[in-house]
C-alpha cells in the first residue's frame, strides 16, 4: 500500500503554516500570557518552540495552555471586563487553525 503523507501524523499542517502564523503574531505585538514568555523570549529559542507547536498539533496531541485574566475598563464607562490573554504559542496555533 502506497501513501502520500510519509509522516505518522494525524494532522497535515506545515511547519511553513506555522512559521506564516508565527510572523503574523509578531506583527500584532501583544503581551505575554499566564507563562510570562513574551514575543523576545520566545524567540531566543524559535525554531525550537516553532517545531514544538508543530510537532503537538500535527500530531492531534496539542492542548492550549491557560490563559492570562486582565482586567480592563469598559468602553461604555460601567466597570470593567476581564479580557483573556493567551500565551505567544498559543497565540500562534489559533493563528495557523484560523488562517485557510
Amino acid at each position: 500500500m502506497t501513501s502520500e503523507n510519509t509522516t505518522d501524523k494525524p494532522f497535515r499542517i506545515e511547519k511553513r503554516q506555522v512559521f506564516e502564523a508565527y510572523k503574523a503574531v509578531k506583527a500584532n505585538h501583544g503581551a505575554a500570557g499566564v507563562d510570562g514568555q513574551s514575543l523576545e523570549m520566545f524567540e531566543k529559542n524559535l525554531a525550537k518552540n516553532l517545531y514544538k507547536i508543530w510537532n503537538r498539533m500535527s500530531s492531534g496531541s496539542y492542548v492550549s495552555p491557560p490563559v492570562r485574566a486582565v482586567s480592563i475598563p469598559k468602553k461604555s464607562g460601567g466597570g470593567e471586563r476581564i479580557l483573556g490573554v493567551p500565551t505567544v504559542g498559543d497565540r500562534i496555533a489559533q493563528m495557523v487553525v484560523s488562517r485557510p
